[in-house]
């Protein structure tokens, strides 16, 4: 049978490929702008039919009825990154956080420890030759689709045909659900608008390089960062995601990728997340390769790039450089994601510069102001990246380096950077602690 008569006859509508799911099956969803909404709107709907599905995913946007508590009993999420639509459910405990680095979760999948019965997945239709796009969301979906007992498709007339390792043959594929609605959009940051962004972007643009390769973590930092490097010369781009800023700064001319060391003239990226824009932009273009999060996000590929630059943040940072990224104390918040495997990988690069970069306060519901820079951790707070992987800390006050520091110049370094109205209780806290 030919492809497109194979294509054809696999061809149903989302309520009847939902059936192909059964009880105690693990399903894994495709994440961050890919949700499959219409397969995820008919599986709530079949839901009752079903008892103790498990839905692995990563961060996921758009709506999230399946977290609602009546489902229950039939479906149940185990999300490796908690996004904001179903942290409520894992902070009650009516959803599971399964904590992994970024680069390791397409591999907890592809070496059978959470093997997967049925993938819903979100693809472009197919070329000439039969292969679907995996579109906007390649790198953590490939692998695990790939492990699948059953893959179910959306296939979206919208969804972008991105290039790189991002195909997959509807072959492999036994339901397809034509869809026609636009990718849903996820804007990071504001651009650096507000004034605390504006000022870490500055201090970290200052640290990085002409020839530098770019990693940047999702938030307003990051974004802002590139308004600043606007005279830098032939940057590149090797990073688990990116937004609509990077292409501002490759159409003048400022990212390049030139004079990257691996994978010269591309770059690399596992996923996009931004407005239509950037869905359009990314569309076809050979100038993006789109890889699975085990190849962007290992740090050993990563450290080949010279001059690597890693841009991430960080919920507070300790007088000794402990940085925790993912909970609120014991309230788990967001999850790993890339930043170790990019802080990792950035020390390993030639001249590479790892940073992590926070305001100096934040402002509690009560309206409480506290100091992120801290003398403890909250208790129960988690640890993403080590004292002993940390480089460059950035706040609005300024960098702090405390790579080859001791206890006692990581301590002061760090209350310059704090916020003044909390740097004598830090020196304080600090000599109790016999750090000073």
């Amino acid at each position: 049978m030919d492809w497109i008569s194979q294509y054809k006859s696999r061809i149903v509508d989302a309520d009847e490929a939902v059936k192909a799911i059964k009880s105690n099956n693990r399903i894994f969803m495709t994440g961050n702008v890919s949700v499959p909404q219409k397969l995820l709107a008919a599986l709530v709907k079949y839901a009752p039919h079903l008892k103790d599905v498990e839905i692995c995913q990563a961060l996921s946007v758009g709506p999230a009825d399946y977290v609602n508590p009546d489902m229950e009993g039939h479906l149940r999420v185990n999300t490796l990154f908690i996004s904001a639509n179903v942290r409520k459910a894992v902070q009650e405990g009516r959803a599971d956080f399964t904590p992994v680095l970024l680069s390791e979760f397409p591999l907890l999948f592809k070496n059978k420890i959470l093997p997967v019965d049925v993938a819903l997945i979100h693809v472009s239709p197919p070329d000439e030759h039969g292969f679907c796009s995996l579109g906007v969301e390649v790198g953590l979906t490939k692998s695990p689709a790939e492990s699948s007992k059953i893959i179910i498709a959306e296939v979206n007339e919208q969804m972008p045909r991105t290039l790189g390792d991002s195909f997959i043959h509807c072959s492999r594929l036994n339901y397809m659900v034509p869809v026609n609605y636009p990718v849903a959009e996820q804007p990071m940051g504001n651009g650096g608008d507000d004034e605390i962004s504006g000022k870490i972007a500055g201090y970290i643009a200052d640290l990085i390089p002409d020839y530098a390769t770019l990693q940047m973590g999702i938030g307003a930092i990051p974004d802002a960062v590139l308004n600043f490097l606007v005279d830098k010369k032939d940057l590149g781009i090797h990073s688990e995601m990116f937004s609509d800023g990077v292409v501002r700064l490759v159409e003048k001319g400022v990212i390049t990728n030139a004079r990257k060391t691996l994978h010269p003239g591309k770059i690399v990226v596992g996923f996009i997340l931004g407005t239509q824009a950037l869905y359009k932009w990314a569309d076809d273009n050979p100038l993006c390769e789109f890889h699975r999060q085990e190849y962007v996000n290992d740090p050993f590929v990563i450290a080949q790039n010279d001059r690597m630059v890693a841009i991430n943040s960080a919920i507070e940072v300790d007088l000794t450089g402990q940085v925790c990224a993912d909970s609120i104390g014991p309230k788990f918040f967001s999850g790993i994601g890339g930043q170790l495997d990019f802080i990792y990988g950035a020390s390993r690069s030639k001249g590479g510069v790892p940073i992590i970069a926070l305001p100096s306060t934040t402002v509690l519901k009560d309206g409480t102001v506290v100091s992120r820079i801290v003398s403890l951790l909250k208790l129960g707070a988690g640890v993403v990246t080590g004292r002993n992987h940390v480089h460059y800390i950035v706040t609005e006050y300024g960098v702090a380096d405390l790579y080859g520091k001791t206890i006692r110049q990581r301590a002061q370094q760090l209350i310059k950077i704090a916020h003044p109205n909390f740097r004598k209780d830090l020196e304080k806290q600090a000599r109790d602690l016999c750090y000073l």
